[in-house]
């Protein structure tokens, strides 16, 4: 195998691990899932906004 194979193979590692392909696999997941109803996926901004409302509006702590 080439050095182009591993250089994708780890920038799609690292892409996953820190959560950047995150729209990709929503959208991956809404085609498997949600694709025969009568909606559309969010666009990216939106999914983006309401990622970060789901993960931070639940913090209460102080530090």
């Amino acid at each position: 195998m080439n050095n182009v194979y591993w250089w994708h193979k780890l920038w799609s590692g690292l892409r996953q691990v820190s959560g950047d392909d995150a729209y990709e696999r929503y959208l991956a997941h809404w085609q498997e899932r949600h694709a025969h109803e009568d909606r559309q996926p969010l666009d990216r901004k939106r999914f983006f906004k309401a990622e970060q409302a789901r993960k931070w509006n639940g913090v209460r702590r102080c530090c």
